[in-house]
């Protein structure tokens, strides 16, 4: 049976664009809002000097003691926060309450912030942008444990995601590219690969016969940064990231839309991303 897509017309003005959130990314009467744990940790092995937040949002029907697949969300607050570009924590909540996630732990780690000559200064696009196990084994291996003390989550990595958006949605790429042996599924929203150091390594490393393995939703935006640019193209470098996925047979779905380097389109589709990254592919 056929899946009948509403008529919407495209925007004439492809830069002014912002769209509208649907009713899963707004608070719904008779839903019962998850719990938020919060803690702070700054003893990192991987970053050290570093401090950063982490909360851990979990549904209203959980339950400790049976194992749920965990998502990570990069950008921590900024993603779960309910007045946000993304809203994920009422998201998760609709979700939940509509019985369309498996059982669900949902860990949102800050970016860790380091002491400059006394000056408190983020340490994002150390983290994020490079192409390294590193961050992916810092979630793993330095994040989970401490969720895990207090939940039953699987071992299994493909009920394990991540998800984030520019910088952030590199971070999840690579995590789940670097660490296949516990990340398996990817959310990345406006990927910023251009500005990895030394450039956009997938493309290439796809074409030679790497085969991640994981199940990638990405969304991209046609009038990023230097989208008619013969460089530092960060729309054309996530539909060449998208086409070397598909072209290696990877479960690959990409959303593009309108607009520019904003979190608006991501935080609109989120909903229906996790709906697709936790259901099973079509093999």
């Amino acid at each position: 049976m056929p899946t009948t897509v509403a008529h919407s017309p495209l925007p004439q003005d492809r830069e002014a664009v912002s769209y509208a959130y649907g009713p899963d990314s707004e608070p719904r009467r008779g839903v019962r809002p998850g719990t938020i744990e919060q803690f702070e940790l700054d003893d990192s092995v991987r970053y050290p000097g570093t401090h950063r937040t982490v909360w851990v949002h979990r549904p209203a029907n959980h339950d400790p003691d049976v194992e749920s697949a965990v998502l990570f969300c990069n950008d921590g607050w900024w993603y779960l926060d309910p007045d946000g570009a993304v809203r994920a924590g009422t998201v998760l909540d609709n979700l939940a309450a509509a019985g369309e996630l498996p059982p669900l732990v949902s860990v949102f780690v800050d970016p860790g912030v380091i002491d400059v000559d006394g000056v408190p200064t983020k340490h994002r696009n150390a983290e994020y942008d490079a192409f390294d196990d590193t961050y992916g084994s810092f979630l793993l291996e330095e994040v989970l444990p401490r969720v895990a003390a207090s939940s039953a989550v699987s071992t299994d990595p493909m009920r394990r995601a991540v998800c984030g958006g520019s910088s952030g949605g590199n971070a999840a790429f690579t995590a789940a590219w670097c660490r296949p042996d516990g990340i398996g599924r990817v959310i990345a929203f406006n990927a910023s690969f251009a500005q990895m150091p030394g450039g956009n390594p997938y493309p290439a490393l796809l074409a030679a016969g790497a085969r991640p393995g994981s199940r990638v939703f990405l969304q991209a935006a046609h009038r990023d940064l230097g989208w008619n640019e013969p460089e530092m193209n960060w729309f054309a470098e996530n539909l060449e990231t998208t086409a070397a996925l598909v072209r290696a047979g990877q479960d690959v779905r990409l959303v593009v839309g309108d607009g520019g380097h904003s979190p608006n389109h991501g935080g609109v589709l989120l909903p229906d991303a996790l709906r697709w990254i936790w259901t099973d592919p079509v093999v």
